[in-house]
């Protein structure tokens, strides 16, 4: 049972993030029958107060000793690269005496400096996966996760993907009646659909030479037609075999993959710009039919095209809801 919640904060401390937090562990929701937690913001020192990347400091009202006797412990996002060992040296006895942990976004760094990603399933925003797998080669780093739930360790991706690792802790812990209640107050969904993929840039693959570069240009000009490795050699005056062995050392993947990924890439745009049906979207990427459209795009991209549609739709119509 979930009734105590400690929030470590460190300099450089991402406000938004921290926000999180707070909006979801430390606010009473009385009136809406809601529990209220016992409620802590633990720095190294009570009363010292913690810079942020945000211009503005924090004062926590307890130091480290706050952490103690916690049910959960969660780590705020910090752009700090190095950490204070007392701090780390809480987080390891928090988990010692079977605390739950949670990170939002850069914080799992620090769990990692704690020496407790090791084996341990995890998450973080896109852009950082790399240097946290470089960083801590031991954890089993999920990129396209918007949350992680290992147990007693449960870590979120970057800024709003930490409230869904908040609510899913929270549902998991204390009903899914609660959690949609925090939710309702928010105004978020209560479980979001897809994961981190959706929000990841796809570049064009780079290419190591020229050589192929016409032939690819002049693919994206036409991904509503048909291509195969032989038409496409031909184009490039190879054999298919040579063809083959060339594309995949320039652009790090197969003609078949890089093909269904410029077509993702394609209906992406046109599902943020344009009105067209699934079929139309389908049609002019070269997928044929939007079931194979839905097919290929869910597992580039982790959602559905409409969903996709509905997030990220460039010129919504301002309604009610609208600033």
């Amino acid at each position: 049972m979930l009734r105590s919640v400690s929030a470590l904060v460190l300099d450089e401390l991402a406000v938004f993030e921290f926000g999180v937090l707070c909006e979801v562990f430390g606010l009473d929701r009385s009136d809406d029958d809601l529990p209220v937690l016992d409620w802590k913001v633990c720095g190294t020192a009570a009363g010292r107060p913690v810079t942020t990347t945000s211009g503005v400091h924090v004062v926590p009202q307890h130091g480290l000793d706050g952490l103690a006797g916690a049910d959960l412990v969660a780590v705020a996002a910090t752009g700090l690269s190095e950490y204070p060992p007392e701090a780390l040296d809480a987080l390891r006895a928090a988990r010692d005496r079977g605390a739950l942990l949670l990170s939002v976004c850069s914080g799992v760094f620090v769990l990692g400096a704690a020496g407790l990603l090791d084996g341990r399933r995890c998450t973080v925003h896109w852009k950082h996966a790399d240097a946290l797998r470089a960083r801590h080669p031991e954890a089993v780093v999920e990129p396209d996760a918007l949350y992680i739930d290992d147990g007693d360790l449960v870590t979120g991706a970057g800024t709003a993907a930490g409230i869904d690792a908040c609510l899913h802790l929270v549902r998991r812990e204390l009903g899914g009646a609660v959690a949609n209640g925090i939710a309702r107050r928010m105004v978020v969904p209560p479980q979001r659909e897809g994961g981190q993929r959706q929000f990841v840039e796809l570049p064009v693959p780079e290419r190591g030479g020229d050589s192929l570069a016409p032939v690819l240009a002049w693919v994206v000009e036409h991904l509503d037609a048909g291509h195969t490795v032989a038409a496409l050699a031909r184009r490039a005056a190879m054999s298919e075999r040579t063809f083959a062995r060339r594309f995949v050392a320039e652009t790090g993947t197969t003609p078949h993959r890089w093909i269904s990924r410029q077509r993702v890439l394609h209906a992406r745009t046109l599902l943020e710009e344009t009105d067209l049906g699934m079929d139309a979207v389908a049609a002019r990427c070269g997928f044929g039919t939007g079931a194979l459209l839905r097919h290929h795009f869910r597992a580039a991209l982790g959602v559905a095209p409409a969903d996709y549609r509905a997030t990220f739709r460039c010129d919504h119509d301002a309604g009610p809801g609208a600033a």
